[in-house]
């Protein structure tokens, strides 16, 4: 993309950010819902889930050509919902958050909390981690993350100044300071550190079996909760109806094992995998809230494994 074209396209990625803080937040709750189930839709229909499909055809191979197609418009009005969400989280209270909330297996995360020190968790791209994260710093405890720097930057800026106004503390994953020393850090304080990590953004990821493929993922909260010797819980995030509008559920479950022998890699790999068994069951019960659009597969990552129309993807 030419210089031109990219700083245009940028300026309508920004312009359409900023209208949805503005505007969005403005609309009656079911219009803006609506509204974005609309969005979603005229996505699919250009092609802009061919990712997402795949995906899902990976995770639910049991489904015909038309329940995938059912699935893929679910999928991509779940994904949109998230950003209907963020632009509307300002301004919700304290109990319009809670509302929402619907909260499965936290009582060992309390404890974990309870001790002084984190309680680090590994997320997947489920329901909407920014309602969770929110609702995490009012009712349980100051949540701590990390965030991949968006392009352009001032989309990332703009996410950055919403999740610290919400009361997280947010370290960039590039172009900061030493995240894995940072987290650390925090580590030791009575805190929740959740972390995205179903997709490997780095070098350093580990692959593991993902609902019966092998897939690729971070390391980062395996690795974290090894060095400092706290629990790690993998946690889920799932949409569920209320009213006319939406909410989530947040599942956390059981902390992961330590193994007792190995390196540490193996360490790290063995409960990376444990992480992804976990959220694998909730993507193969509730795909439709997965929101992978981007490549997390070892097939689709290898390049001699794919077909020429993909690589141009």
């Amino acid at each position: 993309m030419s210089g031109l074209r990219r700083s245009v396209a940028d300026a309508l990625t920004v312009g359409g950010y900023r209208i949805g803080w503005s505007v969005v937040r403005r609309l009656p709750e079911r219009a803006a819902y609506g509204l974005f189930d609309r969005i979603a839709d005229v996505a699919v229909a250009r092609g802009s889930a061919a990712r997402l499909r795949s995906n899902y055809a990976t995770v639910r191979p049991d489904l015909a050509d038309a329940a995938l197609d059912a699935l893929v418009r679910e999928g991509m009005r779940s994904y949109l919902r998230y950003y209907c969400e963020a632009f509307r989280l300002p301004d919700l209270s304290a109990e319009d958050l809670v509302a929402r909330v619907q909260v499965e297996g936290d009582a060992a995360v309390r404890a974990a909390i309870d001790e002084g020190a984190a309680a680090i968790c590994f997320l997947g791209h489920l329901g909407n981690w920014d309602l969770a994260g929110a609702w995490g710093c009012v009712r349980l405890a100051p949540v701590v993350t990390v965030a991949e720097r968006l392009e352009p930057e001032e989309v990332f800026d703009e996410f950055f100044e919403f999740r610290t106004s919400l009361g997280m503390t947010i370290f960039p994953l590039t172009g900061g300071v030493n995240v894995f020393a940072a987290l650390r850090e925090q580590a030791r304080k009575p805190v929740i550190i959740p972390l995205l990590a179903d997709r490997d953004l780095t070098s350093s990821g580990v692959e593991v079996d993902l609902c019966g493929h092998p897939a690729r993922m971070a390391v980062g909260p395996a690795a974290l909760a090894l060095a400092e010797r706290r629990p790690l819980f993998p946690v889920s995030i799932r949409h569920v109806r209320r009213g006319t509008g939406w909410g989530i559920v947040i599942t956390f479950h059981p902390a992961v094992p330590v193994p007792e022998s190995g390196t540490t890699r193996e360490r790290v790999a063995a409960m990376t995998q444990a992480c992804a068994d976990a959220i694998g069951t909730t993507i193969r019960e509730y795909p439709q809230d997965w929101h992978m659009l981007q490549r997390v597969f070892v097939a689709d990552l290898d390049p001699d494994r794919l077909p020429a129309a993909e690589l141009a993807e």
